[in-house]
């Protein structure tokens, strides 16, 4: 039997860094045996910025790893700057739309909701232009998230994004979302009546990538040395420096610890590694404050971040208050994987939550609740080097490498999506 043709909007594709860009790669790859699959992406500019290579034509396409790549050019954006970010996501909107002429012909078309709202509305024009089957991905809920932090306010505005995005979820042929929580903002968005099909399958990571490695390897002590970590009591935050995370408020309670020690001795440190649109801020609070133990450290290669994941003694998985339905941090992912204990602050009931409650990986409190935030600091620093911590890392790196794989995953994706054809 020959192969079914599979077309994927993918706002970010590597190698960019974006965490959703990662899925997407190890889908794509993950199922291009029993899919042939093409790609529609932005050119690499993740970080705002696009190389001079990408700059001289509308559209460029490549081979990578045995999947086509449809390049969409974009203008460069700041991250912090609103209106730059809006114009770089509908430039590859209407450019995405061209791209799609350029596929051939397609039996399924995926989609993201990665453009917020836009991505939705993709794969409906997918599906329409390719007379194909339509699954959409939600890994965010909007206008929902936008609501949680405040980022648009108008009501016309988000009525009108609800509008659409609904109107994507009955158009697709199956939903798949990526927390039991975001099942329940599913049904609660239709009133649980006439609810779009849909499954949960848990995002992933790639378990022979990230892993556990000692203090003592080179590469990790290397990373700690060259940013002033060595021998210090690291609890770090890596990934997306962005609205949804209330970092803002967490590097206030982190002020409360300016010359904090462990139980055992060492200093700690604070680690930031990533960027995004509250980075300024955070790194004016940190200098305004003169936080001395708080250290900004830019996106690792992906090949590196085995290392600089495998620096930090204790991470970060956080969301903002209302997050909750809307949204799974993708990073719980990594720390499980690289065998780190975890320092939660989500919701009750989040499917991030779920994973650390349930697998006795770290430790959580609610968004919002700073004392207890400054407990749980506490509480690390009083357990630190203790087997206690040991065994969290150990209970998240078992569960992920039974659970939680890439394979696992990517081979849900292709039989839920087989069973469309």
């Amino acid at each position: 039997m020959s192969k079914k043709n599979m077309l994927i909007y993918a706002h970010y594709y590597a190698p960019d860094a974006a965490s959703t860009g990662q899925i997407l790669v190890d889908l794509a790859e993950g199922m291009r045996d029993r899919f042939n699959i093409t790609v529609i992406c932005v050119v690499p500019s993740y970080t705002g910025t696009i190389a001079p290579e990408y700059k001289t034509k509308r559209f460029y396409e490549e081979m990578r790893n045995g999947v086509r790549v449809i390049r969409v050019r974009v203008p460069e954006f700041s991250k912090a700057n609103k209106m730059s970010r809006v114009r770089n996501i509908v430039s590859y909107f209407f450019g995405a739309m061209r791209a799609t002429f350029k596929a051939g012909k397609q039996d399924v078309v995926y989609s993201m909701s990665q453009p917020p709202i836009l991505g939705g509305l993709l794969g409906v024009w997918g599906k329409w232009m390719k007379h194909a089957k339509f699954v959409y991905n939600i890994q965010d809920f909007n206008p929902e998230q936008t609501l949680a932090v405040g980022y648009v306010k108008h009501k016309l505005v988000t009525d009108l994004m609800m509008a659409f995005d609904k109107f994507s979820c009955r158009q697709s042929d199956l939903i798949i979302t990526v927390g039991r929580d975001l099942v329940e903002t599913l049904n609660k968005r239709f009133r649980g009546q006439r609810v779009p099909r849909v499954t949960m399958i848990n995002n992933w990571i790639d378990e022979k990538q990230i892993y556990p490695l000692d203090a003592a390897n080179e590469r990790v002590q290397e990373f700690r040395a060259r940013y002033g970590l060595d021998g210090k009591f690291v609890i770090m935050y890596s990934g997306n420096i962005g609205l949804y995370y209330d970092l803002e408020n967490l590097v206030k309670v982190i002020g409360k610890f300016p010359n904090a020690r462990t139980a055992d001795g060492r200093e700690v440190a604070f680690a930031f590694v990533g960027a995004g649109a509250v980075l300024d801020e955070l790194k004016r609070y940190v200098a305004e404050h003169d936080l001395t133990n708080v250290t900004f450290i830019p996106y690792q290669p992906k090949e590196d971040l085995v290392y600089s994941l495998n620096a930090g003694d204790v991470h970060w998985c956080v969301n903002a208050r209302g997050i909750k339905g809307v949204s799974v941090p993708s990073k719980a992912y990594g720390i499980m994987a690289a065998g780190k204990p975890i320092l939660g602050v989500l919701e009750t009931g989040s499917e991030a939550r779920y994973l650390i409650d349930g697998t006795e990986c770290g430790r959580c409190c609610e968004p919002g609740d700073y004392k207890a935030v400054a407990n749980e600091i506490h509480w690390y620093l009083d357990h630190a080097g203790s087997e206690e911590l040991v065994d969290m890392g150990k209970h998240g790196r078992e569960y992920l490498v039974n659970h939680l794989t890439r394979d696992i995953s990517v081979n849900e994706y292709a039989r839920a999506i087989e069973a469309l054809l």
